[in-house]
């Protein structure tokens, strides 16, 4: 049976805006992952100086930092036009970016003898990042769903979302037992963590985007409070996420840190699209399955890449030492690469700000947010 006209036009948006957050997302990895080389090579520049001068008060370091609000702002406008489970993924961007312009821009320094064989599995691993994105966004979820404050609501309280939350909240509160009462300074643990307050922050982040961009539109969805409670989720989220992967990057090596988070964040972030707003619900098995195996290429790519940076630069530590790896000892305490999560880059740049906080305080945030969404429904549904 023929489709009708108004399910070919709806089918024809759907693509459209799904190229649109496609081309956000990449253009927003490309433009993060540039501004973190351009503070980087502030770093290098000032630590080569015998100057008082701090790296905020460069003017390369700022103008780097404004280039990264700008790329995780299209990157936040992304969560409007596409699928949680087709932007997550292209994180694995920057991993490339990053790596070409390691060599070009830093001039970052390789063996003569790994030299060939170095960069002859990047190119590999180039080809096969843009064979995993044609995969996953030709074959990825292709909804098209206008979020509205009362749409929002409809999805939060479906019997899925709220098994979803209470094994998320378990599953965090045991985590964050062990990690702060026994010590358990793991990197899959901290990352962990991590990746399950990334879950809550690209729900969040979806739900105020596609709410701000509605309001744009022409329909007011800002004065429900299911809009205060999502923004208010979201920064919480993203400071608590910033938080646990900087003490990540601080006990143990970064580039491992940055490849092992991407893959539990993706994967995170893509089962709570499909949990939360049933990405995959009109899906067939065949682009469920090729879906999948372009996600896999991504992971499998961004350990080879991050893998042939730390064997090249030495730039591995031993966990729990709490020593920054030689390769960047000299230049910076942050990660340089892009967080897997809208935000959590521009967080990271203050995570040292931040005061350590207490295992109640986390918990609270973790375990209150679905109160305050359940509270908010009520007020819509009255």
């Amino acid at each position: 049976m023929d489709d009708s006209p108004t399910q070919q036009a709806q089918q024809g948006l759907s693509y459209t805006d799904n190229l649109i957050g496609t081309l956000l997302a990449i253009f927003g990895s490309v433009i993060v992952s540039i501004s973190l080389s351009v503070q980087k090579y502030s770093h290098v520049k000032l630590a080569g100086t015998k100057g008082q001068r701090t790296f905020n008060q460069t003017k390369t370091w700022w103008s780097g930092f404004v280039f990264i609000c700008v790329g995780e702002g299209a990157n936040f406008v992304s969560y409007a036009f596409a699928p949680i489970a087709v932007v997550a993924p292209l994180n694995a961007v920057s991993v490339l970016t990053s790596s070409i312009l390691g060599f070009l821009f830093l001039r970052e320094k390789y063996k003569a003898k790994d030299f060939a064989k170095n960069h002859g599995l990047a190119f590999l691993g180039y080809v096969v990042i843009i064979g995993g994105t044609y995969l996953f966004v030709s074959f990825g979820p292709n909804s098209h769903e206008k979020l509205q404050a009362e749409n929002i609501v409809k999805h939060i309280v479906g019997w899925p979302v709220l098994l979803y939350l209470l094994l998320e909240i378990i599953a965090f509160c045991l985590l964050l037992y062990f990690y702060k009462q026994h010590s358990a300074n793991y990197l899959v643990i901290i990352l962990l963590l991590v990746a399950l307050l990334g879950s809550v922050t690209v729900i969040t982040v979806k739900a105020v985007s596609g709410m701000l961009l509605f309001t744009l539109e022409g329909s007011m969805q800002l004065n429900y409070p299911i809009f205060s409670v999502m923004f208010v989720c979201m920064v919480a989220s993203v400071i608590f996420q910033a938080r646990f992967l900087s003490q990540a990057c601080n006990l143990h090596d970064p580039s491992l840190a940055a490849c092992v988070n991407y893959i539990f964040s993706t994967v995170s972030a893509v089962v709570a699209g499909a949990i939360f707003y049933l990405e995959f619900q009109n899906e067939d098995v065949l682009h469920i399955c090729m879906f999948l195996l372009g996600s896999s290429w991504m992971f499998w790519v961004v350990l080879l890449l991050e893998g042939l940076h730390c064997v090249s630069s030495g730039s591995f530590s031993s966990p729990n030492t709490g020593k920054t790896p030689r390769s960047l000892s000299h230049t910076s305490p942050w990660i340089w690469r892009r967080a897997s999560q809208p935000f959590t880059t521009m967080a990271l740049l203050f995570s040292r700000t931040l005061t350590d906080l207490s295992p109640t305080a986390l918990w609270l945030i973790m375990m209150g947010w679905p109160l305050l969404l359940y509270r908010s429904t009520w007020n819509i549904q009255l």
